[in-house]
């Protein structure tokens, strides 16, 4: 092709300027790619860690939820914003948190944001009233937001490409763990203590993690690649990624998945055992079950399929069982194929759940592999727009009442259809784009 020197240069510049860092001007800050890179597997415990403790602050709280109303003498509605403000911080605080990475380096923002954790997280255990819970736990959402969005950045600073994929979905094997385990960690907490005691243990984490992050983790970003830029350069920079077509096919794409699996797990508790009339351990092994699927195939992308099936051939392939197994659901749920029971509708959640793991990693791959100049804004992008879908989504599941599943298999036939649309539409996948991949699209 004519244009292909150029692409060439292209990608020796891009490769100069993130493998041969320019001398620094502290002591052994030359090696510092070098150091976290041989970190190996400290590095992925480290960042498992951090991005596992969001969904631990969230999930950790859940089987506390009627002693919290009864011990602060608040409605049961009041005390469900404790979970909405939690979340909501996770949303926002990745917008602030990742161009400040940007700007400042990896390290300072994500201790800063690990500190600001345990203080809030300390404060919830004391709160005398839901109101100052409320408060707080939108803090501790703000903060913990600081460790999604920097472990993204710091996994495109230290990978690329195919390496960056497999890091993406052993990191999907630490992190798919903690939605799991934590209902069951809270649920033993209580045994021993009050709800408050679960924030002392999620304060006890924060302290534990930050002071490894501290200790180990390396700064991964040289000051000649940060941004020096105030709050408008953070915008510019946003605006531009969200001007290139294919970094906002992939986000969207990967976001709309996302919202699918929020559906089912906002609908699940209630499909299970409501309309289907199994117990709640029934309901914990399937929820399990789907969760070691995830994870499962997650692996198999990682170990198995990349580097011999193209990422975007390994995504269609995941968007399409999604879509299918979403489909398969709908017409389940309404009654086309009669009365089928639970088990037909495990096997289908199964499928889709699992195909998870082949659209989550890739998504994020090919979203960053595009914004080297960037990867704390673009993470942020990334997080932000799958928590705000995601939240979007999840009460739509319960639109028609109590007695039907359907409104939950049709949120993940519009979530999954769309995803696949965006990613057909938007990314092109059959177009070779050599040498596009980490171009800079600055505003």
């Amino acid at each position: 092709m004519p244009d292909s020197g150029v692409s060439r240069a292209q990608q020796e510049r891009n490769e100069e300027h993130t493998v041969h860092v320019p001398p620094p001007t502290l002591p052994g800050a030359a090696t510092v790619t070098a150091a976290a890179r041989r970190a190996g597997l400290l590095v992925t415990l480290v960042l498992g860690g951090l991005t596992a403790l969001p969904p631990l602050s969230m999930d950790m709280y859940l089987p506390a939820l009627p002693a919290v109303t009864d011990s602060l003498h608040a409605p049961a509605s009041t005390v469900q914003l404790t979970l909405t403000a939690c979340l909501t911080g996770m949303a926002l605080g990745q917008l602030v948190v990742g161009p400040m990475s940007d700007r400042w380096g990896r390290r300072k923002p994500l201790l800063l944001g690990m500190i600001v954790y345990v203080i809030a997280t300390a404060i919830c255990a004391f709160a005398p009233s839901a109101e100052l819970l409320i408060g707080f736990r939108l803090l501790q959402g703000l903060a913990g937001a600081a460790g999604i969005v920097i472990s993204r950045a710091v996994v495109r600073d230290l990978y690329d490409g195919d390496e960056m994929a497999r890091f993406f979905s052993t990191l999907m094997l630490i992190s798919g763990v903690a939605p799991v385990i934590a209902p069951v960690i809270g649920g033993q907490v209580l045994r021993f203590t009050d709800w408050r005691g679960i924030f002392a243990v999620l304060t006890v984490v924060g302290v534990l993690l930050t002071l490894v992050v501290w200790k180990w983790l390396h700064e991964t970003l040289p000051e000649s690649q940060r941004h020096t830029g105030g709050v408008g350069d953070a915008l510019r920079t946003m605006r531009g990624l969200l001007a290139d077509r294919v970094f906002t096919g992939y986000m969207v794409a990967g976001s709309l998945a996302f919202a699918a699996l929020f559906a089912y797990v906002a609908a699940s508790p209630f499909v299970v055992q409501e309309i289907y009339g199994a117990s709640p351990q029934t309901f914990s092994l399937l929820f399990g079950i789907n969760s070691i699927g995830l994870i499962a195939v997650g692996q198999i992308n990682g170990k198995i399929l990349v580097g011999r099936v193209s990422l975007d051939k390994a995504l269609g392939f995941g968007l399409a069982v999604i879509s299918l197994a979403a489909i398969a659901l709908l017409l389940m749920t309404s009654g086309v194929f009669g009365d089928v029971g639970l088990l037909p509708v495990a096997a289908g959640l199964f499928v889709l759940m699992s195909a998870m793991g082949l659209a989550m990693p890739n998504t994020n791959t090919q979203a960053l592999m595009r914004t080297r100049h960037a990867a704390g804004s673009a993470s942020a992008l990334l997080g932000t727009s799958s928590f705000l879908i995601g939240a979007i989504a999840s009460p739509l599941v319960g639109i028609a009442g109590e007695r039907t599943a359907v409104p939950m298999a049709v949120v993940q036939v519009v979530c999954a259809l769309s995803a696949m649309a965006c990613f057909l539409v938007l990314c092109r996948p059959w177009r070779n784009r050599p040498g596009l991949r980490d171009q800079p699209t600055r505003g």
